[in-house]
């Protein structure tokens, strides 16, 4: 009865204090509420709750090694929530953590009493001890994708580059092809295909951008994992295939295939087979042969695929020298080609290695999306430690979202670019009365009604696994996602043994 004449009277207040404003289609009433809650990612309480029922959050909170010295600082789940929520937003400096301040809903989500300063966040990650945090950010990465490493998988393996401004620890001027003479970091990837699932991510200095840097994480990685769950092949681009790398996985008998730099000694090989004939069809275009090289600083003989296509339209030659430009025909009976050289260990024909090999331009997409749509191009500092913990956190991020997106949306991959519009955005207004909370959420897009079917389809499964769950322990609701996942985005017969499984293309 109090809460009924409580809200009466501030809508009785809120009438008194409406203002006509006299707008362009004429005047509107307009009333400031004083009571309430409100978030511009209304839909958020869904991802909240895929967080809180498969365990993920609480888990990765309560894992924590920070240790807070004074008693009446900030608590430890408001600093990794206000870290978390920032990276959710989007946003790719710390500065940025003061827009979440208007937000009064989303904290609530995830059980925090009140969204940080920046200056708080920055101060906590300086005090975590690197080698215990990095291990307690490792572990939950792990735990966000080993449930689906039972499906037969590829390793991704490759290293991108961010650009740097300013007096940072480790801003060293390396191989950088869009900034040339830019000092930058190298993060060098593990990902798993298909599913674009992150499982770790090392930070360097700029100038350590090569293969030698990217093998011990990468062979640390593979040990670690049970023989189960390793994956049917690693993969990388040209700048991963040294003899080191395919040494260490030929030791633990793991299939790889990389692409080869065009180096002196394979351009004559190719000269060798250029005219010969057999070259097979190996798809979209592009023509195969294969043999068998050993280069120098080889250990042994390795099977390689030499794909070429031939260049279409016109071709623009130009003489530095003279300062000469002219447009050439490469058509037939005239032909150019260009080329591509891969090295395997692969027991497959030709079409399906080349194939295999295109499937991993999908791995560039990923990199695309956490630099440019998530928080790897930014949350700079000028020490390391602080940039290898938050790339880390900007991982699982986007680990748990990918997740929780394919669980709303199994028939086709979102990226964050559409994927957080259409399932974040809408105001949402929290309201409480008769002991429970209340949330109406008004939403932001055209697309209302599909991602509310989308949502409330989630939900609905999640709330079933958790009453199966608690039936039967040994399926947890976290077990029941991963398992949803592998069957209806990857194919996987989560009951059949692995063996039976082809080598699986990106989906």
């Amino acid at each position: 009865m109090g809460e009924a004449r409580k809200r009466a009277d501030i809508a009785a207040q809120e009438t008194l204090g409406a203002l006509g404003v006299e707008a362009l289609g004429g005047t509107v009433q307009v009333r400031w509420s004083q009571g309430g809650a409100a978030s511009p990612f209304g839909q958020m309480v869904y991802f909240a709750e895929f967080l809180n029922l498969t365990g993920l959050y609480r888990r990765w909170q309560d894992s924590c090694p920070l240790q807070l010295a004074s008693p009446n600082g900030s608590n430890i789940g408001d600093i990794l929530g206000t870290l978390f929520l920032s990276v959710l937003s989007g946003h790719r400096r710390y500065a940025h953590i003061a827009a979440l301040r208007a937000d009064g809903v989303s904290p609530s989500l995830l059980g925090m009493e009140a969204i940080v300063a920046e200056d708080t966040v920055h101060r906590a990650l300086r005090e975590m001890e690197e080698e215990t945090s990095v291990a307690w950010m490792q572990a939950h990465l792990d735990a966000s994708v080993l449930p689906l490493l039972a499906a037969p998988w590829i390793l991704d393996s490759d290293v991108t580059v961010k650009p740097l401004y300013g007096k940072q620890e480790g801003a060293v001027v390396g191989y950088n092809p869009k900034k040339p003479g830019r000092p930058s970091h190298a993060y060098h990837t593990y990902q798993m295909a298909g599913l674009r699932l992150m499982l770790s991510v090392v930070v360097a200095p700029g100038n350590a951008s090569h293969a030698d840097t990217t093998l011990p994480g990468l062979i640390e990685l593979l040990d670690q994992l049970p023989a189960q769950k390793r994956p049917a092949l690693v993969r990388g681009d040209a700048g991963q295939g040294g003899e080191p790398t395919m040494k260490a996985l030929e030791e633990r008998a793991q299939h790889y295939l990389f692409k080869l730099r065009l180096t002196k000694n394979v351009k004559r090989y190719i000269e060798r087979i250029f005219a010969t004939p057999h070259w097979l069809d190996a798809g979209q275009g592009w023509q195969g042969r294969e043999g068998t090289i050993k280069l120098d600083g080889w250990t042994r003989q390795r099977r390689i695929v030499i794909l070429r296509r031939p260049l279409q339209g016109e071709v623009l030659l130009s003489d530095e020298a003279q300062l000469n430009f002219a447009f050439i025909e490469k058509n037939v009976p005239s032909k150019g080609y260009e080329y591509a050289v891969l090295v395997t260990d692969l027991p497959h024909e030709l079409v399906s290695i080349a194939q295999l090999y295109r499937d991993r331009g999908d791995a560039e997409n990923a990199f695309d999306e956490l630099k440019n749509q998530w928080g790897w191009g930014g949350f700079t500092t000028q020490d390391m430690k602080r940039c290898r913990l938050t790339a880390m956190t900007v991982a699982l991020a986007y680990n748990w979202w990918s997740l929780f997106v394919r669980l709303a949306h199994p028939k086709a991959r979102l990226e964050a670019i559409t994927s957080r519009p259409f399932l974040l955005s809408g105001i949402g207004r929290l309201t409480s009365h008769g002991g429970q909370s209340h949330l109406a959420i008004t939403p932001m897009h055209g697309r209302a009604k599909q991602a509310r079917a989308l949502l409330t389809t989630g939900s609905e499964r999640l709330k079933r696994w958790k009453n199966a769950a608690e039936q039967l322990p040994f399926a947890t609701v976290w077990q029941r996602v991963c398992e949803f996942i592998a069957v209806n985005v990857t194919g996987f017969n989560w009951l059949a043994p692995r063996h039976q499984h082809a080598l699986p293309h990106c989906t």
